[in-house]
């Protein structure tokens, strides 16, 4: 029965590769009135059962998002709001090494559109999405939306006209051979369940940093001091308690309120969208600068001396209110060491947008506030507490490192987003064995900073930490000759930005590379075979050596294609037959460079406009193969007949081996 249902699979597996057109997801629009001048667009995707479907905000470098193209806008109608969209999964794509955000059985996106126009009868969407289970299908459809009666009031009626267009969405393909799309405005819902993941995390991080903000020479003797007027002022240990926790709850109103007041200044969602602009990530960059700078002893971060003496005033009326006004003391007066973790934390919690920064503030003033509570509820507890000394200006150095390390991330965004190529994997690795190995240096007792204490010895505790970050250090070292670093993964540039891909030294096939000797047309593709990225020069190319060709429809944002030429093209085996026995012609059907305008041309195969190099190929994989899935290979001879019948994904070497070795066979008879 086994042998039977392996055989059927291959079967089918056989049959989606002859030249079958694929079309995974079926599309409903509708249109619903919401006021006299406003309709909301409905776009529903049924997509069939194991594929999924990109969402449009699945992050740079990874697969192709989805982007609508609202045509004819300018003087017909304008779009009101973010476009929004159902909920989508959150999965780390260890290929591309991003986080993918997709829709799996169904999508729903909806557009609210203000109507100005009052002759405009339909609306015209262009949608362009990508599709993937083990093959990956880049598809365009056209939508037209008719509308219903509607009243356009005189005013708001402007010149209509038809050489405008909306594109919402910001796909880029990381890729040296495609070119950016348009950046729009817009939402970036969360699925719940990952939503709360996120805030869950954000909540422990900022928690933890409650503590190490604890352990910082401002906050951590007020501890003592604090609980000691509580109990002295109490009249009886009971009222001492309740005081105690009035004022720690006040310490998280305080905290709590400054993440409220960051989200109601820049909205739930516009966080979000600041942190992945490319100035705010360079403002954020000189931010955490600063911050790690103060920490290093540079410098101290304080708010104005008059701000602590007018609310320590205040404290002095006593009750409520002036408890209210301690917490509020203890926020002023602490925040020289506060201050850059609160400031790191809102940025961080910029990222994940919504509400995130209301959460982070709450984990970091219940981490700072509840050792307060608890020393007031038991008293004797103080005396176990470690005497200050010039251990807490250490964790504030070393907070200052782990800062300065985190700052280089947000650079390193914006750099991915410019393409400027100044912080490389290599360049970014090198900064970080630099900080960590200073800091492992000055935990270890070689070197001083202004602040510290004269040090005689170092505690087992600072050596181990020590040991431990030195242990690091040496860790990120072999990143720079190529190693993959999984345990820091998605903070170095992928592996793909870097100045030497493959490892200092080091080309795809292990040698020295060397461009001199391509032919016209031809670049060095994975493991360094030779391919061509057009289809007339590589097959020009395979007539002038007499060798048959392999046709490779693939994609840049294709993690099967990728997988393909990873774990398959790799082996030994077969990598001798594509560097010596075949001609390679990688077509890329998701390339977004423009064609020349006098190239562009309507398919007569689907009747879609074809401008860009992708959508070439695309559609001659379409006409000549009946195909639209990658990968795709066929092996053809010089005369451009077929020796194979088509295959797609084939994990499977020893099959893909067989699969070439019998066309070829069939070339030399």
């Amino acid at each position: 029965m086994k042998k039977l249902n392996a055989l059927l699979l291959l079967f089918f597996a056989f049959i989606s590769a002859q030249g079958q057109m694929l079309d995974p997801v079926k599309w409903k629009t509708s249109v619903e009135k919401k006021s006299d001048n406003e309709v909301v667009l409905v776009f529903e995707a049924a997509i069939d059962n194991e594929w999924h479907m990109y969402s449009q905000f699945t992050p740079d470098g990874g697969a192709l998002p989805t982007v609508f193209t609202f045509k004819d806008q300018k003087g017909n109608f304008e779009l009101t709001g973010k476009t929004k969209e159902s909920e989508y999964k959150k999965v780390f794509n260890d290929i591309f090494e991003v986080d993918e955000f997709y829709f799996v059985n169904k999508a729903r996106f909806t557009q609210t559109v203000k109507v100005t126009n009052p002759n405009l009868k339909t609306i015209k969407v262009a949608v362009s999405y990508q599709v993937c289970k083990e093959a990956c299908i880049q598809q365009d459809k056209i939508f037209d939306f008719t509308l219903p009666a509607l009243k356009i009031e005189a005013s708001e009626a402007t010149q209509p006209t038809t050489e405008d267009s909306t594109t919402v969405a910001a796909p880029t393909v990381d890729s040296t051979a495609t070119a950016t799309v348009t950046t729009a405005d817009t939402a970036k819902p969360i699925g719940k369940h990952e939503e709360k993941k996120g805030l869950f995390t954000i909540f422990i991080i900022a928690f933890f940093s409650g503590f190490a903000a604890l352990l910082t020479p401002c906050v951590f003797p007020m501890i003592p001091m604090t609980v000691s007027f509580f109990t002295k002022q109490s009249k009886n240990r009971a009222q001492g308690i309740r005081n105690a926790i009035i004022y720690g709850v006040s310490i998280i109103v305080i905290y709590v309120l400054l993440g409220s007041l960051v989200t109601a200044i820049f909205g739930a969602d516009a966080l979000n969208a600041l942190s992945t602009n490319v100035w705010f990530n360079i403002i954020f960059f000189l931010l955490l600068v600063v911050f790690a700078t103060s920490f290093l002893g540079a410098f101290e971060i304080m708010l104005p001396n008059s701000w602590a003496n007018k609310v320590d005033r205040q404290a002095d009326r006593g009750g409520m209110i002036g408890i209210l006004f301690m917490a509020l003391a203890l926020a002023i007066v602490s925040f020289s060491c506060t201050g850059p973790i609160v400031g790191t934390l809102l940025v961080e919690a910029a990222s994940k947008g919504g509400i995130a920064p209301i959460v982070g503030m709450l984990g970091f003033s219940s981490a700072l506030a509840l050792p307060f509570m608890l020393f007031a509820m038991f008293p004797g507890w103080l005396n176990s507490l470690p005497k200050s000394g010039g251990w807490l200006n250490t964790v504030k150095v070393v907070l200052g490192f782990l800062e300065l390390a985190l700052a280089f991330k947000f650079l390193s965004n914006a750099d991915l987003v410019l393409q400027t190529h100044l912080l490389e994997r290599e360049v970014f690795l090198a900064i970080w064995i630099a900080i960590f190995g200073t800091l492992a240096l000055y935990l270890l007792g070689k070197i001083t900073l202004p602040h510290d204490s004269p040090l005689s010895h170092i505690s087992v505790g600072r050596l181990g930490l020590g040991l431990l970050v030195l242990s690091f250090t040496i860790y990120l070292i072999p990143g720079l000759w190529g190693a993959p670093l999984k345990l820091i993964s998605g903070f170095p540039p992928p592996m793909t930005y870097s100045e030497s891909p493959y490892g200092v030294g080091n080309s795809k096939g292990g040698g020295a590379t060397n461009t001199e000797a391509l032919p016209d047309g031809a670049k060095l593709g994975p493991h360094d075979i030779v391919a061509f990225t057009d289809y007339e020069k590589g097959m020009a190319y395979a007539k002038s050596v007499n060798k048959p060709v392999l046709l490779d429809f693939t994609g840049f944002a294709c993690v099967n294609c990728r997988k393909m030429e990873d774990f398959v093209w790799s082996k030994p085996g077969i990598l001798s037959i594509l560097k010596k026995d075949v001609v390679l012609i990688s077509l890329y059907v998701d390339d977004k460079r423009e064609l020349p305008k006098n190239e562009q041309y309507v398919s007569k195969e689907t009747g879609k406009e074809i401008v860009t190099i992708g959508n070439k190929w695309s559609d001659f994989q379409i006409t000549h193969y009946k195909a639209n899935a990658q990968p795709y290979y066929i092996i053809l001879d010089n005369q451009e007949n077929r020796l194979s019948e088509p295959v797609g994904y084939t994990p499977d070497a020893e099959e893909y081996k067989a699969w070439m070795e019998t066309a070829i066979a069939k070339y030399k008879k």
